[in-house]
């Protein structure tokens, strides 16, 4: 064991605008229910409340992914801390348990909490001394680091940290029932084998002193998860004490406590949280050098999402590939879906200044392309991709589009187009699930009984609660752009365009179908079992927000007009309008009621993005356009610090709800805002939107 080493200063990146003083950090529940997330780039994570408190059966220091991107397995849950201190003890820690009593109260010594970029930063006050504790993750490693640095103090203090571990699917939850590890002493700490066949993982420190649990196995039972409880779930964990690691530390000592699944990690905290920070420096640099004058005037709030896009992007690594990647669709539970990969990559890796990023996710994708579909979502366990979705497809010939758009880059257009024509040709002659046009009238066609194929896809059992079987009014405005992107490319590239072109003019002919005269909107659905679905919903935003739109100037208006209306809120647009008789005012409940709310109320931020767009298009002011996204400004203080919720309640307060931090929220917000800050700079009349969508007419036109 080493001396502590003295801290060295500056922060790892930049002051985020998340910072809490004793407002947030003196008040338990203000403190538990906003989370901190740190990520490693493999899938692998670790997460918490402010407070301290585990609410989630996700939280923990080290969920590592041990088959990357998934195969996420919590392995250490939390660290127990006190600090012993002119001859008092301090505990730091704080724990709820099962009889709802919270001991100890560690919270009550939190004096202020921060973000460093991404990286979570508590200030601990005791009597006259201040101890600060950072987390982070090295990027590509399931590793986490956790260092302490003694700030100020008249004297000595003592650290004893006591690691609380598992290993279980990050779903699930533990009950002991006289489990066993193995925890052994290694050079410079514990190594714990769960099991026999087990990943062992190490608890490390080269500045603390190691001790296993005297007592063999001492599980703490009976952790209650409030929000486990919420959700309608099991709500009770169990976590074993490895051992213990002390340390003295005077004014200006850091120590660093490290736990891997590595056997020889880097153990020099103050070299790894400097490449940290550069990783950090780095992301922004990228996206500065690729728009200097954005990220001039960018807001604090718009500069975090830029870091926190990157959270998202993960290694899929592939037997001809290792160096395949692909997006997280959501933490702390979603691996990497097919349409949150395709509606995220844009505002993920474009609107960051990352377009090697957006190729290298694109080229994944076409791997993985299987009878004209994407996948919906790669399963946790390892099995074969599912192909349950009709809209993931669409959403990679947009992903195609803007990225061809920033680039130029000819070269992967043409290696990439025959899969494109590919997927045009299955979707025209028919493919899974009755997804195939209709010859009548050109229009896409999809579903069948008991199968969730749209954005809206939740199901309870054998209850699909907004099957949408027919033709859906987003799934065809998806379709009429992707058509025409294609005639697009195949002008580029010297292909023949007329079949992409006649089908699109085919599409644009029939897409009147879909207006709601007496409602003036569009129907949701047509042609489905019961008729046409009159049920205003946000689908038809999608319609004027991409570039190519099949509706003409006025309906566009008429259909911002209308969302305005009845869904915008401050956080997103809502899934369905109040005063319809299945309207959910509130998400909440066990699984049952939460996926029965949905989509049938539930606000979805990534929505937002869309709707500016839309404005943008239609009212051509980009100020008003861009005050739409201005209140997620504030929302990165409420939930997932510094990143986008999923969901949130469809009434005031709005309460965010669903994944704390959202793929496709973080990057449609980065997408839009982009856009309108870049309209807002040119002198010209025309918005980027606008300016695609002629393109686009102008090639469909040319082609016919």
């Amino acid at each position: 064991m080493r001396r502590p080493k003295k801290a060295a200063s500056g922060p790892t990146a930049f002051s985020s605008p998340v910072d809490f003083g004793r407002d947030v950090c003196g008040d338990l529940a203000a403190g538990e229910r906003r989370e901190w997330l740190v990520t490693n780039g493999l899938g692998g994570f670790a997460s918490g409340t402010v407070a301290g408190l585990l609410t989630r059966r996700y939280h923990g220091l080290l969920v590592a992914a041990l088959k990357p991107p998934l195969g996420r397995t919590l392995l250490v849950a939390k660290l127990d801390e006190t600090v012993e201190y002119g001859g008092q003890e301090y505990p730091l820690a704080t724990n709820r348990w099962g009889s709802g009593s919270v001991e100890p109260n560690g919270w009550r010594h939190i004096e202020r909490f921060r973000l460093e970029g991404t990286t979570p930063v508590w200030t601990f006050a005791v009597a006259d001394a201040l101890l600060e504790k950072r987390v982070w993750m090295q990027r590509d490693a399931n590793t986490t680091y956790v260092r302490y640095t003694l700030l100020r103090a008249s004297g000595p203090v003592r650290l004893v940290l006591k690691p609380l571990v598992n290993y279980r699917d990050y779903h699930a939850t533990t009950r002991s029932n006289g489990w066993q590890m193995r925890i052994e002493r290694v050079p410079n700490g514990l190594q714990v084998q769960a099991f026999e066949g087990a990943t062992p993982f190490y608890l490390l420190s080269a500045m603390a002193a190691a001790e296993p649990a005297h007592q063999f196995n001492p599980w703490d039972h009976d952790f209650q998860l409030a929000q486990e409880a919420y959700r309608g779930l099991d709500d009770r964990d169990d976590h074993l004490e490895a051992g213990t690691f002390s340390a003295e530390l005077h004014p200006g000592d850091s120590i660093t406590w490290v736990a891997s699944t590595d056997s020889n990690p880097n153990l020099d905290g103050e070299s790894a949280l400097a490449e940290h920070g550069a990783d950090q420096r780095a992301l922004l640099e990228r996206w500065k050098d690729a728009e200097p004058e954005l990220a001039a005037d960018a807001p604090a709030w718009i500069r975090q999402l830029v870091l926190a896009a990157d959270q998202f992007i993960v290694r899929r690594p592939l037997s001809d590939d290792p160096q395949a990647l692909s997006v997280i669709a959501g933490y702390p539970w979603f691996g990497d879906w097919g349409r949150d990969t395709m509606i995220a990559l844009p505002g993920l890796t474009l609107a960051a200044g990352r377009p090697e990023i957006a190729r290298r996710i694109l080229r994944t994708f076409a791997r993985f392309v299987d009878q004209g579909m994407l996948p919906n979502v790669f399963p946790d366990g390892g099995e074969k991709p599912a192909y349950n979705t009709v809209d993931a497809a669409l959403w990679y010939f947009e992903a195609v589009r803007q990225y061809y758009e920033e680039t130029g880059d000819i070269e992967f257009l043409r290696e990439v187009f025959p899969v494109l024509a590919g997927m045009i040709e299955w979707h025209q002659r028919g493919t899974r699930y009755g997804i195939k046009v209709d010859p009548r009238d050109g229009l896409l066609a999809a579903g069948e009984a008991g199968v969730q194929l749209t954005w809206m896809d939740a199901k309870v059992g054998d209850w699909v609660v907004t099957p949408r079987i027919g033709k859906p009014v987003e799934v065809n405005a998806l379709w009429y752009n992707a058509l025409a992107a294609m005639a697009r490319f195949a002008a580029i590239l010297g292909e023949p365009s007329s079949v992409y072109s006649s089908a699109a003019w085919d599409v644009e002919r029939s897409f009147g179908r879909f207006w709601n005269e007496e409602a003036g909107c569009c129907f949701d659905v047509i042609d489905g079992p019961g008729g046409k679905d009159a049920a205003m919903r946000p689908n038809q935003i999608l319609a004027v927000s991409l570039p190519a739109s099949a509706l003409s100037s006025l309906r566009q208006r008429a259909v911002v007009d209308a969302c305005a209306r009845e869904l915008v809120t401050s956080h997103g647009l809502r899934s369905l309008a109040p005063g319809h008789p299945a309207y959910v005012p509130r998400y909440g409940g066990g699984p049952r009621e939460r996926d029965g709310a949905y989509h049938q109320g539930t606000v979805w931020g990534w929505l937002l993005g869309h709707f500016a767009l839309a404005h943008l298009r239609v009212y051509n002011d980009p100020a008003k356009a861009a005050s739409y996204l201005e209140p997620l400004a504030h929302h990165l203080n409420m939930h997932g610090l510094g990143s986008a919720s999923e969901i949130f309640d469809a009434e005031a307060p709005f309460t965010p709800r669903g994944c704390t931090a959202q793929a496709w929220t973080v990057a449609e917000t980065l997408r839009a805002w982009r856009v309108m800050h870049r309209k807002a700079e040119r002198t010209d009349s025309s918005s980027s939107a606008n300016i695609t969508g002629e393109i686009l007419v102008q090639a469909l036109q040319e082609a016919r």
